[in-house]
């Protein structure tokens, strides 16, 4: 006890040190903490926001979130009249078109990853026809690139060099030339190649 009596008798000699208005206080917090039960004082308030300067805050969204929430199906408005003449004409859907197309903001891209052959040369075939129809969507023309064509096909592992022309010349009936050559700069369908590419998106579905 006597310890104690000393104790509080040096605090409150050290609390007279402090301003009259927080003698009392500081003598409190000097009592609680010889005690052992001292309590953690409340923490200052923060200085408030600049009017106008508080915003709600959003979480940013991962990339994944991002990416499928632009995702959404094909409308109509979406598909070129040209594109949607093809569709009428050999019995296809909007509804069946979403089941392998999607439109990712202003792009449409393939849902598809298999296309149902395991031979290089009819891969570089119905990729040459999808291909086509993705550009139909858009404007109308039922056109690609050799360069676009190659680069799918060389990334689904399909490219065969030395029977690349080939390929073409034995299905010449499905474009817009007699026989591919190296001069041979863009791909379009004829008639025979539109029947074909509503064939080959009847099988993917």
């Amino acid at each position: 006890m006597k310890k104690l009596r000393d104790k509080v008798l040096e605090m409150a000699k050290i609390a007279q040190e402090c301003p009259e208005n927080l003698q009392q206080t500081c003598f409190e917090i000097l009592l609680k903490r010889a005690l052992g039960s001292e309590e953690s004082l409340p923490a200052p308030p923060s200085a408030p926001e600049p009017a106008g300067s508080r915003q709600e805050r959003v979480q940013p969204k991962s990339v994944v979130e991002e990416s499928a929430g632009k995702q959404e199906d094909l409308s109509e408005a979406d598909i070129h009249l040209k594109a949607k003449r093809f569709l009428d004409k050999h019995g296809l859907t909007i509804a069946e078109l979403n089941q392998l197309f999607y439109k990712e903001g202003e792009n449409i891209r393939p849902l598809y990853d298999e296309l149902k052959t395991t031979r290089t040369s009819e891969t570089q075939i119905r990729v040459t026809l999808l291909q086509c129809f993705l550009s139909a969507i858009r404007t109308g023309d039922f056109r690609t690139t050799v360069e676009a064509a190659k680069e799918e096909i060389q990334a689904r592992k399909a490219y065969d060099s030395k029977n690349w022309g080939n390929n073409y010349s034995n299905n010449a009936a499905l474009f817009d030339f007699k026989k591919y050559s190296k001069t041979v700069k863009t791909i379009a369908l004829s008639e025979q190649g539109r029947k074909e590419l509503a064939q080959v998106i009847k099988e993917l579905q």
